[in-house]
């Protein structure tokens, strides 16, 4: 404990770039833990999850070697309420962070998940979006966005170009005419950029990434990684353009004639491909510029993962590849986050453990059981006041499970889901003012067919909105802890 007062008092003399961190955790031999999350990633753009298109080979390799989850969905359908969530341990309605805030004056003086590592020895850093940053803006700018200081013993920020950056780029949103100039915001633009890697904030995340890792190799660190592609804009280096080109060989989702007839209108998603106005061509293009933002950032996570093997560091680091949510490519004509399907609030995770056994694990999962996970896998203090569970048994036993239902929300919309092995219910308002949605999801995957307003249906749907307030009673009430001050 000496070494590591030693260092913190170091720390405070010299400034966190210039601190040799010695940390109590290193001198019991823990594991360190790497966390890589990628930002508006859908699962099913990668090949470890069934895409023949898009080839991830990097990410296959950890799940080569981990348990792959295929039911793990987001608390929060975008950002800032996702990345707040699992890292504070609370749901979203718990704290009240429903938007673009660090989860901090909620959850006061109580530890976020790597904070809880930090307090335990461990040298603590973020490099990029690991809070919730604003793309591209923050990107841009080299800021911090909703970050928690506390959280990190070092962070770091990886400045790019985004859609400025040089090369052959076209915005494919709004721009029906196509005199629209490459633009800025939350847009959709397809960039086939000029330069290498380095050029852009991923590929300098990596490099930083890379140079922690090796200056950290003798220490116990928990290591976030936070790529920001294949957010909009779609940018990544030309040379990852060609397996997708030309764009018309990019394959949509089947389009069912009056899809949203019988849906509430809050659950039309916020970007579709009638008020983006994008074509069938620009739709295409959409697909080929999102793959090559996957490609790329693919090959980021290849030299992070290089670094653990070439500093002898895989026998003893836990890595955990995910997303902050998902993302729609077209599906029922919907695009982007913010939805309640699948395909938004779903999330692809893997999990590797040094010493356990490749596995596919379809239980249901959240990302907020990664915080109490990982604590147990690394032998750390309980912390009972945590809403997530601990699904560490399940990387033995993938047939296990700890919840039979997992829940998510869209607080723009004020909608929620639950989500279980035979239906995915859909509300919006906590008294349904805004409407419901039922799937059966045997019958149904698509999620075609919304059967909440069938009278056959009217005592399924009856039950999950019962269901819904429990659950949200339940998050509310957190008698676990005392209150959290809002």
């Amino acid at each position: 404990m000496t070494r590591l007062i030693r260092s913190v008092v170091l720390a405070t003399l010299l400034g966190p770039v210039c601190m040799a961190f010695t940390g109590e955790a290193a001198e019991t031999g823990k594991m360190n833990v790497l966390f890589i999350i990628s930002d508006d990633l859908t699962a099913t753009a990668l090949s470890c999850y069934g895409n023949k298109v898009c080839q991830t080979p990097n990410i296959d390799r950890i799940a080569a070697s981990g348990t792959r989850f295929t039911r793990t969905y987001c608390q929060g359908t975008y950002c800032g309420p996702s990345r707040a969530s699992f890292m504070s341990g609370y749901y979203p309605h718990a704290t009240g962070v429903l938007g673009y805030v660090s989860p901090r004056p909620a959850i006061g003086d109580r530890a976020t998940w790597s904070e809880h590592f930090k307090n335990a020895g461990y040298y603590t850093a973020r490099v990029s979006k690991i809070y919730h940053m604003g793309v591209p803006g923050g990107i841009e700018k080299g800021t911090d966005g909703a970050d928690d200081p506390a959280s990190w013993t070092e962070k770091f920020n990886s400045q790019g170009p985004e859609w400025k950056a040089p090369g052959k780029g076209e915005t494919l949103e709004g721009n029906p005419d196509g005199k629209k100039p490459v633009v800025g915001g939350n847009t959709f633009v397809v960039v086939e950029a000029d330069g290498d890697d380095l050029v852009h904030s991923d590929g300098r995340t990596a490099a930083k990434a890379v140079e922690l890792i090796e200056k950290h190799k003798d220490d116990t660190f928990w290591l976030g990684v936070g790529f920001v592609r294949p957010h909009v804009p779609f940018v990544a280096p030309g040379s990852y353009y060609p397996p997708f080109l030309p764009y018309s060989r990019m394959k949509l989702p089947r389009k069912v004639p009056g899809d949203w007839d019988d849906i509430p209108k809050a659950g039309i998603n916020y970007k579709t491909s009638v008020n983006m106005k994008m074509d069938i061509r620009r739709q295409k293009k959409a697909v080929g510029g999102y793959y090559a933002s996957v490609a790329y950032m693919d090959a980021q996570v290849g030299k992070v993962m290089a670094a653990l093997r070439d500093n002898g560091l895989e026998k003893k680091t836990i890595v955990i590849f995910t997303s902050d949510h998902g993302y729609h490519l077209g599906e029922h004509d919907f695009w982007a986050k913010v939805s309640l399907r699948d395909e938004s609030a779903g999330v692809p995770l893997i999990i590797s453990v040094p010493g356990k056994k490749p596995a596919v694990c379809d239980s249901f999962t959240e990302l907020l059981d990664l915080y109490p996970t990982v604590a147990s896998l690394c032998g750390l203090e309980p912390q009972p006041r945590l809403q997530g569970k601990d699904i560490s048994r399940m990387l033995d036993d993938p047939g296990y499970s700890v919840r039979d239902t997992a829940f998510s929300v869209a607080p723009a919309r004020k909608g929620f889901l639950l989500r279980d092995d035979r239906w995915a219910y859909i509300q919006y308002g906590e008294n349904a003012a805004g409407g419901m949605e039922l799937f059966d999801m045997k019958k149904d995957p698509g999620q075609f067919t919304n059967l909440a307003t069938d009278p056959r249906f009217a005592t399924t749907a009856a039950r999950y909105r019962d269901k819904l307030a429990a659950k949200l009673k339940e998050i509310r009430d957190n008698d676990l802890d005392p209150p959290i001050s809002k």
